[in-house]
């Protein structure tokens, strides 16, 4: 059973399998992975039919989701992988119905850098679209994190990165006019840095 799992899903964010089995993207067709990284969230899609499309700086990251594209799902071409930043994407308006952003957005140098990436996401989402994102946040451990300007925090595991909050996320949404089609949702990993699920839909 374990190994029909993972060949069915890979090793995909377990929030993301939760938004699959809840039939959350069954009507989404064209997806995008901004950050895709080696392919990870995407094994589920690319064997189901999906056109799959994937960025990400790494060129070795790229290679690396083409080959995999290519194993799974050859009809899908290569071109749908390209090298690319969150903040910059090649594609036109409102191409996608489900934009993934699984532990991108925290690699922001600051505030200015996030809203880029959050901006450029969203404008390539059709009306009634989904945003998957998931990113490290200081909820549930405020106290732990050391800020070090621009947004940016030095966590309890060693590693810095952009933090949101949950009245940041809100007023995102509120901003983006977005609907919240599933309550925030964070994971504290022992008090050494916490990940936070962000589900949108845009209206």
């Amino acid at each position: 059973m374990t190994n029909n799992l993972q060949q069915l899903y890979g090793s995909i964010d377990i929030y993301l399998f939760d938004q699959l089995l809840k039939g959350t993207y069954n009507n989404c067709h064209k997806i995008l992975d901004a950050g895709c990284g080696g392919g990870r969230n995407i094994v589920y899609f690319l064997q189901n039919g999906f056109e799959v499309h994937g960025i990400d700086p790494s060129p070795n990251a790229v290679a690396n989701v083409q080959q995999l594209a290519q194993k799974l799902a050859p009809h899908i071409p290569q071109g749908n992988f390209t090298i690319a930043s969150a903040e910059a994407l090649p594609f036109g308006d409102a191409e996608f119905d489900l934009v993934i952003s699984s532990a991108v957005l925290h690699f922001a140098q600051g505030k200015t850098h996030f809203e880029a990436m959050l901006h450029e996401m969203w404008r390539v989402l059709k009306p009634g679209g989904y945003l998957f994102a998931r990113l490290a946040s200081d909820i549930g451990i405020e106290t732990l994190v050391k800020p070090l300007g621009n947004g940016r925090y030095l966590l309890p595991d060693g590693s810095e990165r952009f933090l949101v909050n949950q009245e940041m996320l809100l007023q995102y949404t509120a901003e983006l006019n977005a609907y919240l089609h599933e309550p925030i949702k964070t994971t504290n990993v022992q008090n050494l840095r916490c990940m936070t699920t962000w589900c949108l839909q845009k209206q």
